[in-house]
């Protein structure tokens, strides 16, 4: 039986999930006119690399059995995917899409499409993942972190990649 708290913290989830890849879609039709000071491509794709780096240190602490460090990290990699999605935004606000143009364009949509979607989709794993174990529930957290961890990973390093790729057409 799901306490009140719980209940609150999925109707949270829930609206999330649904919220942010709705809105990051509609702030990609607004166009800002304004030329930042630094350029973000590459800004936000150390956050990326960054995020799996943290992902994969916090597995190694939680199975030395350091819980702390674990969730102090978990925290560290989600404020880091907070500010690669608020640096990827802005980038895409201010500035035109860049077009990969090279040789291996079949192997760059099938990751750069892979990236998208799974981005979306672990948009609710991460979040119930760290509810539950903000709220000591884990039992459930570690069922749901052994698919929540590969896909936030995959996700990581395959923004990494992407960039690495189309950094040259930029």
């Amino acid at each position: 039986m799901k306490t009140a708290q719980e209940k609150r913290y999925d109707k949270i989830i829930i609206t999330l999930s649904i919220a942010l890849p709705l809105a990051i879609a509609a702030l990609f039709g607004i166009k800002i006119d304004i030329t930042l000071p630094i350029f973000l491509p590459p800004i936000y794709a150390s956050t990326n690399a960054l995020t799996a780096i943290v992902l994969i240190v916090a597995v190694w602490f939680i199975k030395k059995g350091n819980r702390n460090v674990h969730e102090q990290l978990i925290t560290l990699a989600v404020a880091l995917s907070v500010l690669f999605l608020i640096l990827y935004v802005l980038y895409h606000m201010t500035s035109d899409s860049t077009s990969y143009d090279g040789e291996f364009k079949i192997f760059y949509f099938i990751i750069l499409i892979s990236h998208i979607v799974l981005s979306i989709v672990v948009i609710p794993f991460v979040l119930i993942t760290y509810v539950r174990g903000k709220l000591g529930k884990f039992e459930a957290h570690k069922k749901i972190a052994k698919y929540t961890f590969p896909i936030w990973l995959y996700v990581a390093i395959t923004g990494v990649i992407v960039y690495c790729m189309i950094a040259p057409y930029y």
